[in-house]
């Protein structure tokens, strides 16, 4: 039997939540251990939108004080990562069964004059037969509102919160499974067990509940509390790309859905909306090919160029959890509620919570639990950078922070050797942590055996070592997108090689 491990926190569930809480905890000073039963976001569709978004939901709601935190925390995110979080303008074309055009621009108004110290530009009127975005519309659409909003790869936020999260101390534990959890003598007794059948008992003065969808049924399970909410499934489809602009679409369905079509990927067109109530299991959600053809029907609605079957090259569905019962209320992934239960040792649930409100929901959970727990110190990743994203200046003597794609033009100075492609790549994906990656690189052969096309063995082993990669889907499309220009049978290249590597790791020195 392992000797148990003794903590402050124990924090279940692997994702966004999850991390940013284990990586705020950490920073208080706390001791902390995360488990999540398979990879880190492993239940983040790999085509999320992405979307830093929620503002218009707020002012909708004429809710004036959520929209200035709302766009004042998208600044707080922007800057904090700043080779993930990206800017995305989007047009907005005026449609049947929306407030006038007139409000909606003097809503959007509001919010640019809410917005202080705005990193984005501001919104505007925009006449879509003049426009650039209204090029693929139908003729229709012949006005709307151009405004802005940011997008971030969700599962590279999730690997970054939890890369975090361990230098600050915490414990992460993948493909771990919490397969017990009691209150005991005033504390959590937990017995977490990993795939190789290896069981860990792990003693908490506190247990943080942050299992997503699943979050309702795993507080029954611990704790026998009865917690109403319900689930609503997202679907996504990834189309070949559909325009050649920048701009993304939003388009407030006559029905109030609301449907984003975006650029995705250079080649691709992604298209997100929220479905409608789903009462399954969260782990086994899918998307149908009803599903699939109401979505591609809606995007024939706003375009010339129709849309078919044969365009989807992804389809994907996930669920995610309203911290309510009432059918009532709009779906909002933004909604959020923090259950604390102090009938003994105390367990924290996160129910709901969405991308725009991640940091936010984990600095106000240490908030009420680390008092609770005899450590006082206040909340801190407001000013701080997520790893990476000190983008510096190294050669400039106030070591002055670049812009983006500053950062990228001196790194492809810096590894001139390597194609510029690949520096950018990495770049954008590792911040300035590519120096890490890149570290005692000289040339094309210090990266290793290409293993796949435009994947090295370097990047491999930095992603096995340092952000808890350990198979092809979670290196091909959590930790990169990768997986979309590579064919079917690259998944089973790179597991061979994993599993070889692994061999070679273990087998005794000779």
């Amino acid at each position: 039997m392992n000797p148990t491990i003794n903590c402050d926190v124990l924090v279940v569930g692997g994702g966004i939540h999850g991390c940013a809480i284990a990586r705020d905890a950490a920073g208080r000073g706390l001791s902390v251990v995360l488990c999540e039963r398979s990879d880190l976001a492993a239940q983040v569709s790999p085509i999320s939108t992405g979307l830093i978004h929620g503002v218009l939901r707020y002012l909708e709601g004429r809710d004036f004080s959520a929209v200035r935190r709302a766009l004042s925390e998208r600044n707080t995110l922007m800057r904090s990562a700043p080779h993930l979080f990206s800017p995305l303008r989007l047009a907005m074309p005026h449609d049947r069964g929306q407030p006038p055009a007139w409000a909606i621009r003097a809503g959007l108004m509001l919010c640019d004059r809410l917005a202080a110290h705005p990193l984005l530009p501001a919104s505007r009127h925009a006449n879509l037969l003049q426009h650039v975005a209204g090029g693929p519309l139908l003729l229709d659409f012949r006005e709307g509102a151009l405004f802005s909003d940011a997008r971030v790869d969700e599962s590279r936020l999730v690997a970054l919160n939890a890369a975090a999260a361990a230098e600050a101390g915490a414990t992460v534990l993948t493909r771990t499974v919490c397969d017990s959890a009691q209150r005991l003598q005033g504390r959590w007794r937990a017995t977490l067990c990993n795939v190789a059948g290896a069981c860990l008992p792990v003693s908490a003065r506190a247990l943080v509940n942050a299992t997503g969808a699943g979050a309702a049924r795993f507080l029954h399970q611990a704790t026998g509390a009865v917690q109403p909410c319900r689930l609503v499934k997202g679907v996504e489809l990834l189309l070949r790309r559909k325009f050649g602009h920048g701009y993304g679409y939003r388009f407030q369905h006559p029905d109030g859905q609301t449907v984003f079509v975006l650029p995705f990927e250079q080649d691709y067109t992604l298209v997100g909306a929220a479905g409608g109530a789903y009462d399954g299991d969260p782990a086994s959600v899918a998307i149908s090919d009803e599903e699939i053809a109401a979505l591609c029907g809606l995007v024939n609605r706003y375009f010339t160029a129709p849309t078919t079957l044969s365009d989807v090259v992804l389809a994907s569905s996930s669920a995610f959890m309203l911290p309510d019962a009432d059918a009532a209320q709009p779906a909002s992934p933004c909604k959020y509620q923090l259950r604390l239960d102090l009938d003994g040792a105390p367990v924290l649930s996160v129910l709901g919570g969405g991308l725009s409100t991640f940091r936010l929901l984990a600095e106000e959970a240490m908030d009420r639990l680390a008092p609770r727990l005899g450590r006082f110190r206040g909340a801190w990743t407001a000013g701080a950078m997520l790893p990476g994203g000190d983008l510096v200046d190294t050669a400039h003597p106030l070591r002055r922070l670049l812009s983006l794609d500053d950062y990228v033009r001196r790194q492809k100075q810096v590894y001139g050797w390597a194609p510029p492609k690949l520096i950018e790549r990495y770049v954008r994906a590792y911040g300035s942590r590519v120096h890490k990656l890149l570290e005692r690189c000289a040339g094309m052969q210090d990266l290793g055996e290409q293993v796949l096309p435009g994947l090295y063995e370097n990047e491999v082993r930095y992603l096995v070592r340092h952000e808890w990669a350990t198979t092809a889907e979670d290196i091909l499309w959590r930790r990169s997108k990768l997986g979309l220009r590579l064919p079917p049978e690259a998944a089973g290249t790179l597991d061979a090689w994993l599993a070889s590597a692994t061999e070679q790791a273990e087998s005794p020195q000779r």
